[in-house]
């Protein structure tokens, strides 16, 4: 079996630059139009990058961690990384998609692989409203901020949220209000994967709020509309018994 072409990425921290040059030396480096396998060096953020990197080739990605959070890498290991990758459990996960409009005008688009988040840009809390499917569900949610997750993500800011962690196959996404002032109590919902989200911002020129797709901002909003995109799917490869559904589970019991 002729082993895969690997082109291997990097974030800016010294330790991953130094391990990429190694494996280079080690493995070679394909061109990125070539390459039938990407492997990341770095952490989930830098995970994260690589994966909107190669959005639409559908190229897999093999993680091994040089940061400091790994929940979406492999333990780093320079030898056996093509047995590895041919032994390598396949998940795929789908994006959010992100349609913010600024209260200047215009709409903006961007794709969330984590979340989708809005969070207060000033020092008075946000008033949403909350809309599933073109109803609404909450008149005003005053916070200071609300996030859509999907279950890859749901590990991330949605868990320091205190929102819920979900099974990489469930086909919900998690709506989870941040620091929550009134409803005070408000746990927070379960979303069908195929329905689209809608925040509305009340008051946005007193209490303006800004939107995050996977930390890429759009400022001063006046809706956001949140919605699964299936057209798009990423492609992650992790050890036998590591994949996303065991860290999911894991991550509930530690």
């Amino acid at each position: 079996m002729t082993a895969p072409r690997i082109r291997f990425l990097a974030s800016d921290a010294a330790l991953a630059q130094e391990a990429r040059d190694r494996l280079v030396s080690r493995y070679g480096q394909a061109p990125v139009e070539e390459a039938e396998v990407v492997v990341a060096l770095g952490g989930d953020g830098f995970m994260l990058q690589t994966l909107h990197a190669v959005e639409g080739r559908e190229v897999p990605v093999y993680g091994m961690n040089r940061g400091t959070v790994g929940f979406l890498m492999n333990a780093y290991r320079e030898t056996e990384l093509r047995q590895r990758l041919a032994r390598a459990e396949h998940a795929i996960i789908n994006p959010l998609r992100m349609r913010a409009a600024p209260v200047t005008g215009g709409v903006e688009e961007a794709l969330a692989i984590n979340e989708v988040s809005l969070l207060r840009a000033g020092p008075q809390a946000a008033k949403l409203r909350v809309s599933v499917d073109g109803k609404v569900r909450m008149e005003e949610l005053v916070c200071d901020g609300a996030l859509v997750a999907t279950p890859a993500g749901s590990t991330a800011y949605n868990y320091s949220a205190h929102g819920p962690i979900l099974p990489i196959g469930a086909e919900v996404l998690a709506l989870t209000a941040i620091a929550p002032f009134r409803p005070r109590r408000w746990r927070g919902a379960l979303i069908p994967r195929d329905a689209v989200v809608r925040f509305d911002v009340i008051e946005a020129g007193k209490r303006p709020v800004r939107a995050d797709a996977d930390s890429r901002p759009v400022q001063d909003v006046a809706w956001v509309e949140v919605s699964s995109e299936p057209a798009v799917r990423h492609h992650l490869l992790f050890d036998p018994g590591h994949g996303l559904d065991e860290r999911l589970i894991r991550e509930q019991f530690e």
